[in-house]
């Protein structure tokens, strides 16, 4: 029976990942950074041939010289894939930078593409030596920003860019903090069973993890992941957090991710803990979201698997810890939610989140039925 039990669960895991394969491959045709829809382009170094050189530099009327960095910086990625530019350079000197289409979040790369005339009116050697302070709330936007100018800044000075910025380990006060609450959400509850402190973790995963870092497992996180693969060095906080969400339960460690570790779970039971008074719900109520809950789940996949509407991702209302780049529709459906949970335990959690419905389906697709 234990044995019958575990392969389940390894198989409704792997059809969730299939699921959200699915979806990479509908939406950027990639999986883990590999194009599968036949025209792959091959990785090519800075100082390659004139064939790269004649796709990477275009020359305007007025001599001005574009740099586009697509070809060059395949590898950097943001959050939610690459972020080729264009650069312009007149009389050796940046004149100008800009964006190309990317699958960003748009309202985090609008905080982001702040950082594009950081370099104008500066020399081509100046703007290789700038030292550009990422966006707080667009960390990764940002990071490839400053990652596609570099690549882009050393092509056109003919010469390698070997160590783009943001690439290595990010030793960073903000990421080493981000690592240890994480680190401590996936490893204290499994043995420590205590009211005060759970309420300090619970403390540290909101201030942390959420308002800090903006660090949370999102479908636009999973979706990124599946399309571009991952750099270890950069994502070692959602590598913990995935590893308690997917990993986790098949060692008979159910929703720890839900329970310990998210931090929009945990601003919903701290403010559950305001209010004594507690809207008791009827057994068939309970049913009856729970099973809209699901319905909810399988229409917003259905909008992914058919490209209807791939923009729902971006109205999880995690995102509403990085507040300077979230909307104004993810914060009122944030801020109605935790102000719901002082009266209803953990709201959203239970009759809606399809990030956690999906981690239920990959713990056993049973949890998927209407009715149960």
């Amino acid at each position: 029976m234990k044995h019958s039990v575990k392969t389940e669960q390894l198989l409704s895991l792997i059809t969730c990942v299939l699921m959200v394969a699915a979806v990479s491959l509908r939406r950027d045709g990639k999986l883990l950074g590999h194009e599968l829809t036949g025209n792959e382009k091959p990785e090519v170094a800075a100082d390659s041939s004139a064939s790269l050189r004649q796709d990477t530099i275009s020359q305007l009327a007025d001599g001005s010289m574009v740099v586009h960095t697509a070809l060059l910086a395949s590898d950097i990625k943001g959050y939610a894939g690459t972020v080729p530019l264009d650069i312009t350079l007149r009389d050796g000197k940046v004149v100008g930078v800009k964006a190309l289409k990317n699958t960003e979040t748009p309202d985090f790369f609008s905080q982001a593409g702040k950082l594009l005339t950081q370099w104008n009116g500066k020399t081509i050697a100046e703007a290789e030596s700038m030292k550009v302070d990422v966006v707080t709330g667009a960390t990764f936007s940002s990071r490839a920003i400053i990652g596609n100018m570099q690549r882009g800044l050393a092509f056109a000075a003919k010469k390698n860019a070997e160590d783009s910025i943001g690439q290595g380990f990010d030793t960073s006060a903000k990421a080493i903090a981000g690592l240890v609450v994480a680190l401590m959400a996936a490893v204290v509850p499994l043995f420590v069973k205590n009211r005060s402190y759970r309420i300090c973790q619970q403390l540290l995963n909101v201030g942390v993890l959420g308002l800090w870092c903006g660090q949370f497992i999102s479908y636009t996180l999973l979706i990124s992941v599946m399309s571009n693969g991952m750099n270890i060095a950069l994502m070692a906080v959602p590598i913990v957090m995935m590893a308690t969400a997917f990993v986790y339960p098949l060692f008979g460690r159910k929703s720890h991710y839900c329970n310990h570790v998210c931090p929009f779970g945990s601003l919903q039971e701290l403010a559950g803990r305001c209010v004594r008074y507690k809207i008791k719900m009827h057994p068939r109520t309970v049913k009856m979201l729970d099973t809209a809950r699901k319905l909810l789940w399988a229409v917003l996949m259905l909008c992914l698997w058919t490209g209807i509407w791939f923009d729902w991702i971006d109205y999880e209302p995690f995102s509403t810890f990085v507040f300077s780049s979230a909307s104004w529709v993810v914060i009122v459906l944030a801020v109605v939610f935790v102000l719901l949970s002082t009266v209803v335990a953990r709201p959203y959690c239970r009759f809606v989140c399809p990030t956690g419905t999906l981690l239920k389906a990959s713990q056993s697709l049973k949890s998927l039925q209407v009715g149960k």
